[in-house]
């Protein structure tokens, strides 16, 4: 957590708030490695940048400047980043505060330090590592198909691999897997094309559900105004051990695949 859906919440919420503000100073509270490079006064070099607009690559958020040089957030379990005006009241675990024009603060926070705030250079490709954008034109059901083709790991394995597919994690991972029917377990090389193009239509319409429903605050997630999401509240098998399969009546299980909890119904996945 934060996902992909929770990650384009975030990006969408800021771009309205914060699009065409400059920022004015920046106050970095951390002690800890939390801004990079570690090497660049990070203050002074985004002083005085102007904010063009604020989208996402997988799982980051960022944040596009009129020079050309980018921010880019990685939230990674529990970061945040919340826009408001001051005197609201203080947003905890604050790293980075942006104070912007229009009295406007742009707060990082994160208890747990994992997330990080990454100053990119005008030209620099910074995500050669990322894959395919499930939501983008190059998702298509051949390409993921492809995908699969001659792998003995794990479909969900498959699935939350960064390097393939960027921006699907462990809640939406299970959720497509199950509306699509499949065990998670399956080598992907098993899956036949009409289960591969059952699945590949599942993941496309469990993200976009999940943005409708403005991401799952299942832990500490809220989006650019604080508010939470209510996509965990419409889950079928995330989190669900025990309860019955709202397809097939069965109790859902829980098992580990990957070194990661994956919550199925061994009735109708198969």
């Amino acid at each position: 957590m934060p996902e992909l859906p929770e990650a384009e919440t975030i990006a969408r919420g800021l771009d309205r708030a914060i699009a065409g503000a400059t920022i004015l100073s920046v106050d970095v509270r951390s002690r800890k490695n939390v801004v990079a490079p570690t090497n660049v006064d990070f203050a002074s070099a985004l002083r005085g940048e102007r904010i063009e607009r604020v989208g996402r690559r997988g799982k980051y958020v960022v944040l596009e400047l009129q020079s050309g040089r980018r921010l880019v957030v990685g939230l990674r379990m529990t970061g945040r980043l919340i826009a408001a005006a001051p005197g609201e009241p203080a947003v905890p675990g604050a790293h980075v505060v942006l104070r912007l024009s229009g009295e406007r603060l742009l707060t990082f926070a994160d208890v747990r330090t994992f997330g990080r705030m990454t100053l990119v250079e005008t030209g620099r490709v910074w995500d050669h590592a990322l894959g395919v954008e499930p939501l983008g034109s190059g998702f298509t059901r051949e390409a993921f198909i492809g995908m699969l083709s001659g792998r003995k790991t794990p479909v969900k394995v498959l699935l939350l691999d960064q390097h393939r597919i960027a921006g699907i994690g462990n809640i939406y991972a299970c959720e497509a897997l199950w509306q699509a029917g499949i065990r998670p377990s399956r080598p992907s090389k098993s899956l036949t094309r009409a289960a591969a193009s059952r699945l590949h239509d599942a993941v496309v319409d469990v993200l976009l559900r999940a943005i409708g429903l403005r991401g799952s605050s299942i832990d500490d997630y809220v989006d650019a105004a604080g508010a939470r999401g209510s996509f965990q509240d419409v889950l079928s098998v995330y989190g669900r051990l025990g309860a019955p399969c709202p397809r097939c009546g069965k109790s859902i299980v829980r098992t580990v695949l990957g070194q990661r909890g994956t919550w199925w119904c061994r009735g109708c996945q198969h």
